[in-house]
């Protein structure tokens, strides 16, 4: 049951950071979302880039040290989306970053031992 778990919310975290490939086309909607935001546009092209990695990392065999960066990395990035989220959108579209939060606190606790730092 825990393996399935793992590779599921594993699956659903790597999709949703691959999807900020979107960050890289400079579409109006990403531009002004981060516009909007207060972002500078620099910081859409290093998480177009950082996200898709770390979604590459997380699927990875090996890798444990890059794995603990990347649940890291992808736990602040969503911290502070909900964040700005809240601030500058209406509705409750800041949710969504925090049941992606939960997906990822599922895929890092139920990881494989060979998935972990050895400590």
């Amino acid at each position: 049951m825990t393996r399935y778990l793992y590779w599921g919310s594993t699956a659903l975290v790597a999709l949703a950071l691959l999807g900020s490939l979107s960050y890289l086309t400079g579409s109006e909607q990403v531009v002004s979302g981060f516009t909007k935001a207060g972002y500078p546009q620099h910081l859409r092209i290093v998480l177009g880039v950082a996200k898709p990695a770390a979604a590459i990392v997380l699927l990875l065999p090996g890798l444990p040290l890059l794995k603990e960066w990347a649940y890291a990395g992808a736990t602040f990035a969503w911290v502070m989306a909900s964040i700005s989220a809240y601030l500058s959108e209406p509705g409750q579209i800041w949710l969504m970053p925090l049941v992606l939060l939960g997906l990822l606190a599922a895929s890092y606790f139920t990881r494989p031992v060979g998935r972990r730092v050895a400590m």
